[in-house]
This record gives C-alpha cells, structure tokens and sequence, in this order.
C-alpha cells in the first residue's frame, strides 16, 4: 500500500536520501492519475496559484525545470507561460507526508495568475464581517 511506504519514511534520519523514481511511483495520483500541487514564490514566500499534474507533467517539471502542469479543462500539458510568458521557473520541490501533495518554490516572471495577477489567491475572505474582498495578492 502506498501510504505504508510514507509512513516508514517518518522513522528515516534526517537528510536520508532516497531514489526520486522510487518515491514517485509512490505519490498518491488520484483516479484520474493526477495530484495537487500548489505553487509558491521562493522568495517571498506567497502562495501563487494550485494545480494539477499527471505523471508527464511532474517528469517534465523536474527534466526543465519550467513549471509544467495538467489542464484539466484542455486535457492536455500545460506549460506555465508558454502562451502568456508569465513562467515559472522551478527552484525547489517537497512532498507532503502523504506523498499525495506537491510543493513547488518558484521563481515567477509575470503574473501567476490568468487575471493579470500576481497570485490567483486574491479574493480575500472576511469571516467576522461576512464578506470578500477583491484585492492584489500583496494586500490584506
């Protein structure tokens, strides 16, 4: 079982090294052979955007180093920036301790998000006044 082989991992040392097509072929893809990534600026931090990718999308991630995602909606590889110029460019990846989440630190050229924006997470809720405000990913 795939989640077996994560959590024998949490009794690893630090800075144990394991083989990259070991652990991928254990990654949690769900049904439709996909998992979540959610991408990040390396430098400041800020959460840029969520997305999908297959098995094809990870290995070309890692093989460029330029952002390749899944578009669900195209069904087919969706290299960030390829039509808009806003790339990612890949600096760090981290599993979550399920393996079935990826985290990707990138370096962002242009905005993330297909509004024009720096993130795609710019609609901010208000829980104590019950609304959302529309704001620029750097504003809170």
């Amino acid at each position: 079982m795939k989640r077996d082989y994560f959590i024998a991992l949490e009794q690893k040392s630090n800075n144990s090294l394991l083989a990259l097509p070991e652990v991928i072929e254990q990654l949690a893809f769900n049904e439709q052979g996909l998992i979540p990534v959610i991408t990040q600026d390396a430098n400041t931090q800020s959460v840029l955007m969520f997305a999908w990718m297959n098995k094809e999308a990870l290995a070309q991630t890692i093989a460029t180093q330029r952002m390749t995602y899944w578009s669900r909606s195209r069904q087919q590889l969706w290299i960030k920036g390829e039509t808009s110029g806003s790339w990612q460019k890949l600096l760090a990846m981290s599993l979550d301790c399920d393996g079935d989440v990826i985290l990707c630190e990138v370096e962002q050229q242009g905005a993330a998000c297909h509004t024009g924006r720096k993130s795609c997470f710019y609609l901010h809720v208000d829980v104590d006044n019950q609304h959302v405000r529309i704001t620029d990913s750097n504003e809170l």
